[in-house]
């Protein structure tokens, strides 16, 4: 699950940006004086590349505060001018003329925000230190402004009698009364005053916590003296164990990174159970072991912040008013849905833990020692043991299959190919931000060009964790730009000359992050509000949808192929693959369902019931044991400190992911009714799905696809295994399915 989405619409997602991003540089450009990054900056005008594609060779560390400085104050000067307009508001002279503002500050922005997680710097650091406030405040000064809200409401309130407005003419007007009435422009001067300040500090102390995040995934990578230590690591790991060593100074010893989700990868192979534990624990205390980048303060004071903003808002707490504006509508929907989950997903997983206990009694037993409990870092560990023993295969069988690049051009491509018509075109004339990228030009089924695609796939010690798609240029018919995106994974680079064999995990999730890439590719609305502008708890749904591709049997075959021989992967051997599909799948949605239902308690409820820096840890594992999720073997996902969703766009929000499994569910099972892989349900998913961006409502999405019928929940019960097929259930009240 720990798969992103990204968005640059400057104006109204200015402080989410800010607060769910960490400073990163781009690969050094020759020095630029302050001089010439003011003569030559290249944030001032727009790129001459195909697409606007960034001049990643030109843009220097010294560009960004001028174009910052220069973007902001170009932009307040258009705002202004359009809030003192003597002329009565007119669509074009408001709405459409606020649609064309901020070119500046969208370019510099755009390339800082969309390059901050991938190479870190001392200098961009303190940038993003320096201006997310500024960027908040900035953001306040034109969502706050009495004159310009006036215009707005007086539109929105005779929307229905304007004449010549299209359906998309007049949501745009509601998106942005909305906007402004959630940014807090109805409110008195004293609460504006009082809501600017909590938007300074929310974006200072999200920086600081985005960084330490970061930072401390780094600090916390574990140090191993001997190879020994390492068995059941392949060869090529052990070497970049001892590269990572080397490169921080500790020749002759091994350096195991990690990720910032709560499992680490390795604890899947090492047979050595005390090193194991150390990777854990190393693992779950980030952000709480009281040194520099402990963040328990941040999270307290952040979570009352945001109650305190929801309050003078109206609403009980931050749930509500963040859940006002998804499909979900209600935290009580949220509840609902998760808490009918939950007890099923822990069965699920202690019956799993049975199993692997059962294991571990065998093995202590035939080598005449006492045996142990089952704990959270022998998981991964027995689970790769009974999927040998159950399905006769485990993933070192599999890797040899899946090299990346044959992946991504004969797998992921191969099938939007397939569906789509689209194809795609390695060119290698464009600048990159780093040489571990690939950059494909994407041509629509009649040849022209739709977008131009980004692949960063792998880890780097100054990339973010995860994996996410971000959005560089967006379309709209209005600036008759076409889309430039990017994916991202953290995959881990194998030694020089050695082959990228992927996990199948890592598979599914470049298949899934290319579904938002798909969805940038398609957009075909009239402005750029519009572009990607949608739900969080509907934007998961089409790259969830996309990894059904990933074992679909005529994609598969495509590309699983042995990276020396080229030999086809035996057929018993993708037969078990797909048999193996749904297992462990107690413990996945248990670890889920752990930090969704945690996010959801940070979030609904007021300031006054919410922990000082002291008490975080308590109020987590009080949390998990109110929602029955506290089953020791099974951490959450992420825990607090570095549950880095909730710090950025997902606060109130991480059940997106599940949320939208409901809608990928019910499409899996439409597309195989309607034939499949097939052109025909491309173009209606196309259509109907991925090109209207924000410009429509996107709980009536679905049914226009579906012709009618209402997604329902029993699909997504069955995916996951908790549920019998005839289980009958209604939806969760107020989802729309």
């Amino acid at each position: 699950m720990s798969r992103e989405f990204l968005s640059a619409k400057p104006l109204a997602l200015a402080l989410s940006l800010a607060l769910g991003t960490v400073a990163a540089p781009l690969l050094p450009a020759q020095a630029a004086t302050t001089q010439d990054a003011q003569q030559m900056n290249p944030f001032f005008s727009e790129s001459p590349l195909p697409l606007h594609y960034p001049q990643f060779d030109k843009i220097d560390d010294a560009h960004f505060a001028p174009a910052f400085d220069r973007g902001m104050a170009e932009e307040l000067r258009e705002f202004e001018a359009i809030a003192n307009n003597p002329e009565p508001a007119t669509f074009e002279n408001t709405i459409v003329a606020m649609e064309k503002t901020g070119a500046v500050l969208r370019r510099a922005r755009s390339a800082f925000f969309n390059l901050n997680g991938t190479v870190l710097s001392d200098a961009r650091r303190e940038l993003q230190s320096q201006y997310s406030p500024k960027f908040a405040a900035h953001s306040d000064a034109i969502m706050l402004n009495p004159k310009l809200y006036a215009r707005v409401k007086d539109l929105y309130e005779r929307r229905d009698s304007l004449s010549g407005l299209d359906e998309q003419d007049k949501r745009l007007i509601e998106r942005y009364h909305n906007d402004f009435v959630r940014a807090g422009a109805a409110l008195s001067d004293a609460e504006k005053t009082r809501i600017k300040e909590i938007n300074a500090e929310m974006a200072r102390l999200g920086t600081q916590f985005s960084q330490n995040v970061l930072n401390e995934v780094n600090d916390s990578a574990v140090l191993v003296d001997s190879r020994a230590e390492l068995a059941g690591l392949t060869d090529a790991q052990i070497q970049a164990a001892a590269e990572a060593a080397r490169e921080k100074g500790h020749d002759g010893k091994f350096l195991i990174t990690l990720l910032n989700t709560t499992g680490q990868p390795p604890l899947a192979q090492l047979e050595n159970r005390a090193l194991r534990q150390r990777i854990h624990e190393a693992s779950v205390n980030r952000g709480s072991r009281g040194n520099q980048y402990d963040n328990r303060e941040i999270v307290s004071r952040v979570t009352k912040l945001r109650a305190e903003r929801a309050a003078m808002m109206g609403f009980p707490n931050f749930a509500a008013f963040n859940l006002q504006n998804e499909t979900a509508g209600t935290p009580e929907a949220v509840a609902a849905m998760l808490g009918r989950m939950a007890p099923a997903a822990v069965a699920n997983a202690r019956r799993e833990a049975a199993d692997l206990q059962k294991v571990i009694d065998a093995e202590q037993a035939a080598k005449g020692e006492p045996t142990f409990q089952l704990e959270p870092w022998d998981w991964a560990y027995y689970a790769e043991k009974v999927r040998q023993e159950r399905f006769n295969f485990d993933e070192s069988q599999l890797k040899p299959y899946l090299e990346m690049i044959n992946v991504l051009e004969n797998g992921v491509f191969h099938a939007a190919t397939e569906l789509y018509g689209i194809t795609f075109k390695e060119r290698t004339d464009l600048p990159k931000y780093h040489p571990d990228t690939w950059v494909y030009d994407v041509l629509d089924h009649d040849g022209s060009q739709l977008a131009i695609f980004i692949f960063d796939p792998y880890a780097r010690s100054t990339k973010r964790g995860g994996a996410w798609m971000n959005t560089y240029v967006a379309q709209s018919d209005l600036t008759g730009f076409k889309p430039v995106v990017a994916n991202h994974q953290n995959i881990t680079k194998p030694p020089a000359g050695e082959p990228t064999l992927l996990t199948w995990d890592e598979v599914t999730t470049m298949f899934h992050e290319f579904g938002h890439g798909l969805h940038g590719f398609f957009q075909d609305v009239k402005y750029p509000y519009f572009s990607m502008r949608v739900p969080r708890d509907f934007v998961e749904y089409p790259s969830q949808v996309n990894e059904m591709w990933a074992d679909w049997p005529s994609v598969l075959a495509n590309y699983a192929k042995h990276h020396q021989t080229g030999a086809a992967m035996p057929q018993d051997l993708l037969d078990k693959v797909q048999a193996a599909a749904n297992f462990n799948e107690g413990f996945r949605t248990t670890e889920y369902l752990g930090s969704a239902m945690l996010d959801q308690q940070w979030h609904n409820r007021p300031a006054d019931q919410l922990p000082d820096a002291d008490g975080v840890m308590a109020f987590e594992a009080a949390a998990q044991k109110a929602d029955g999720t506290d089953y020791a073997p099974v951490p959450p996902r992420y825990r607090t400190p570095y549950f880095s969703h909730i710090m950025g766009g997902y606060a109130a929000g991480y059940y997106a992911y599940i949320w939208s499994e409901i809608l990928d569910a019910n499409t899996v099972d439409w597309v195989k009714a309607n034939g499949g892989l097939t052109r025909a349900n491309g173009d209606a998913i196309r259509s109907k799905i991925l090109a209207p961006g924000g410009s429509r409502d996107p709980a009536k999405l679905y049914t226009d696809l579906s012709g009618g019928v209402e997604a329902r929940i029993e699909p997504l019960l069955i995916k996951r295994g908790l549920a019998p097929a005839n289980d009958g259930a209604a939806p969760p009240e107020g989802s729309g399915q």
